[in-house]
């Protein structure tokens, strides 16, 4: 079975019939059915562990659920994951080490699935690109642009543009700049011509660094016309977004995320069905 630990492992054509099965996951009501889903989710996660745990239940599957501490043990992973071959079906991790999910995808016959790392976040990434084929004609034509540092957030946008091959920038201070992603230092400069425009919140440590790069109306009336903002919760009003940007037309929206709960349905599905 496939495991779903970073997008660029799949063809565009890989990640297209994911999107194809969220288009009709009416059909798979039972899919889950008699099937055990092991989750490692911090209790600090809300939105993707909430659509998983809802998505796994409408699928018709169990969930049990572990802190991901419990990896941290003595025991090696490996022995963890050879005794979870007997009983689970799929396993869905959040853990910063992304090392840690290769190890357990080498270790079991199930699918391992990335639910955040420190690396990427492949799901989040692949539910905001589903949501933008439907309201957008052309999204894979449009411009993107990353208002962010180089982390989890920011390289998911990067494995989505390889995977997917769109275009993507990024803006941010030099020091925080992505290897291998065409870098615009000026926001004003950077917004010009593009369509979506991405943030992710800012660590504490680097807000003052970060002040000239919030993204407000202002700012989005320089990119393209029907231009969208679509920010990474949790977002931070008055530090990346300003509040005015959050309460206008540019903003995606809380609705923007629904479906989150198809898309992840969806890779569950493909992964437990191919190889």
């Amino acid at each position: 079975m496939t495991s779903f630990i970073r997008l660029t492992d799949f063809s565009k054509e890989e990640l297209f019939e994911i999107f194809k099965i969220a288009d009709s996951i009416e059909n798979y009501s039972d899919f889950l059915k008699g099937k055990t889903v092991i989750m490692f989710f911090p209790a600090s996660s809300i939105r993707t562990r909430v659509t998983f745990e809802k998505g796994i239940y409408l699928l018709g599957g169990q969930v049990i659920l572990f802190d991901p501490a419990t990896l941290d043990k003595k025991e090696d992973v490996a022995d963890v994951c050879g005794y979870l071959n007997n009983w689970a079906d799929a396993v869905v991790v959040r853990y910063k080490d992304i090392q840690m999910l290769e190890k357990m995808k080498n270790a079991m016959d199930i699918p391992v699935i990335n639910a955040l790392t420190d690396d990427n976040h492949p799901c989040e990434i692949m539910a905001d690109l589903y949501t933008l084929s439907k309201i957008r004609k052309d999204f894979l034509n449009d411009k993107y642009l990353f208002v962010g540092e180089d982390g989890n957030i920011g390289r998911a946008w990067k494995e989505g543009s390889q995977a997917f091959d769109f275009s993507l920038s990024q803006c941010c201070p030099h020091k925080y700049k992505m290897k291998d992603v065409p870098y615009i230092a000026d926001l004003k400069e950077a917004v010009y011509g593009k369509d979506i425009i991405c943030t992710d919140s800012i660590p504490g440590d680097d807000i003052e660094a970060f002040k000239p790069y919030q993204v407000t109306k202002g700012i989005m009336a320089l990119a393209n016309k029907n231009a969208l903002l679509n920010p990474c919760p949790p977002f931070y009003r008055g530090e990346e977004v300003s509040v005015d940007v959050i309460d206008s037309e540019y903003f995606v929206g809380y609705e923007f995320k629904k479906n989150l709960l198809v898309v992840q349905q969806a890779i569950m599905i493909y992964c437990m069905t191919h190889r």
